[in-house]
C-alpha cells in the first residue's frame, strides 16, 4: 500500500480540466439588480422555496431567476453559479456592513488564497 508522501503529486483540478470558476466573474455585469441579489442568496446554500420566502416571490419566479443567471454568466449547472457567488462575493455584495468583506480583507492582508 502506498501513502500519500510516497504518492506522486498530482496537480491542482483546475489545471486539469482547464476550467477556471472565477472566470464567470467578468459576466455579473450582465444580470440585473435582482439576479444579482438572487446569485448572492444562492450562495448561501439556500434551496429555491428558501429564496423564494426570503425574496417574498414564488418558486417558479426563483427558478426562471436561476435559469437566467446560468445563461447569462455562462455556467451549465445551478451549483456551478452558486460557486460563482461564492467566490466573486466581494463584487456581488455592495453592504458595506458585510461581515464577509472583512474577514475577506484580513485573510488577504495575512496573504491567505481564501475567497
Amino acid at each position: 500500500m502506498t501513502t500519500r508522501s510516497e504518492a506522486v503529486e498530482t496537480p491542482c483540478p483546475y489545471l486539469g480540466t482547464g476550467y477556471d470558476p472565477r472566470s464567470a466573474a467578468g459576466r455579473l455585469e450582465s444580470l440585473t439588480d435582482r439576479e444579482r441579489e438572487v446569485l448572492l442568496l444562492l450562495g448561501t446554500g439556500l434551496g429555491n422555496r428558501q429564496l423564494a420566502q426570503e425574496l417574498g416571490i414564488a418558486d417558479r419566479t426563483v427558478k426562471a431567476h436561476i435559469a437566467n443567471i446560468v445563461c447569462k454568466i455562462g455556467q451549465e449547472t445551478r451549483t456551478q453559479a452558486a460557486i460563482v457567488s461564492a467566490l466573486a462575493h466581494d463584487v456581488l455584495c455592495d453592504d458595506p456592513s458585510c461581515t464577509r468583506h472583512q474577514v475577506a480583507a484580513s485573510d488577504r492582508h495575512r496573504g491567505s488564497a481564501v475567497a
